[in-house]
């Protein structure tokens, strides 16, 4: 699988919570969970994706420059090749893109619905997959299309019920 991740130092002046968000980032399990999302859609192994893993600070230059919205966010995918999820007979290869997290936002979160980070960053990343393939969450039956994937997916993989997604 080409999966390429890009961690951001969490500084040694950051707070201890900002540290401890970082060090919930587990690219093994992370790797894992892509490598099964990419089954599950029947997405080629062969596809690219690149995930970075950034503070606040970044997350909000980011969120600001790409959606014009204030304030850090969780996650931000960028897709590239446009891919849709593909069939058993003909799997979807390409690059798939970028995806961006943010620990302290995703710990805030997972705390807030009452899981772990690394619960709040499967789902987020799950997410990020998702919207790279083009499923979106703007109407109710979207939302009902793209959150019931990404609970069967995160539930088969997890071995056990979702993490409650957060709606920010």
């Amino acid at each position: 699988m080409n999966i390429e991740f890009d961690i951001e130092d969490a500084a040694q002046d950051a707070s201890e919570t900002v540290r401890q968000s970082f060090a919930e980032v587990d690219t093994n399990v992370l790797e894992r969970l892509v490598a099964h999302a990419f089954a599950h859609l029947n997405v080629s192994a062969e596809t690219e994706l690149s995930i970075s893993v950034v503070g606040e600070s970044e997350m909000e230059r980011i969120h600001l420059e790409w959606m014009d919205l204030p304030g850090p966010t969780d996650v931000m995918s960028f897709p590239m090749d446009e891919l849709t999820p593909g069939t058993p007979d003909q799997l979807a290869t390409g690059v798939l893109g970028d995806i961006v997290l943010c620990p302290p936002v995703a710990s805030a979160q997972g705390k807030e619905a009452g899981h772990s980070t690394l619960d709040e960053l499967c789902l987020l990343t799950t997410h990020g997959i998702l919207h790279c393939l083009g499923y979106d969450h703007a109407t109710k039956e979207e939302e009902a299309e793209m959150f019931g994937i990404q609970r069967t997916i995160l539930e088969d993989f997890l071995g056990r019920p979702a993490p409650v997604e957060t709606r920010h």
